[in-house]
């Protein structure tokens, strides 16, 4: 059976999709934006910021399911542009303590609202 798994702590879902969803053990997390959930909007400034703000909305959705970062098992990261790689690569290597997830990373011509980047993740319990 699965629960869907929502806070007020990260940003609403902005198309018709849940935060993220439980189920089997394993919790699935939509594809995360830059945004400030108390304001909306994007966090100011580039690549650093906008990766920076993607883990605080990924952390307090995992922690809404009673999981954190080290519960995280594959991540999916969109770029809109590789050249952003090394920018982004600094803040996500800062998130884990013990082991990294599997991940893969992409361009995409466009993100949703023009976004740098956008990041996937699913956890396990």
């Amino acid at each position: 059976m699965k629960k869907v798994i929502s806070t007020k702590n990260a940003p609403e879902a902005i198309g018709p999709y849940s935060q993220a969803i439980e189920v089997n053990g394993f919790l699935f997390l939509s594809g995360m934006l830059p945004i400030d959930p108390t304001t909306g909007n994007f966090v100011p400034g580039g690549i650093i910021e906008q990766t920076s703000q993607i883990f605080i909305n990924i952390k307090a959705i995992l922690s809404e399911a009673g999981l954190n970062i080290e519960n995280i098992v594959k991540t999916t990261v969109f770029l809109s542009d590789m050249s952003l790689f090394d920018g982004m690569n600094q803040v996500y290597a800062k998130q884990f303590k013990d082991s990294f997830p599997a991940r893969s990373t992409v361009a995409a011509k466009t993100l949703p609202k023009n976004s740098l980047v956008e990041i996937e993740v699913i956890a396990a319990k």
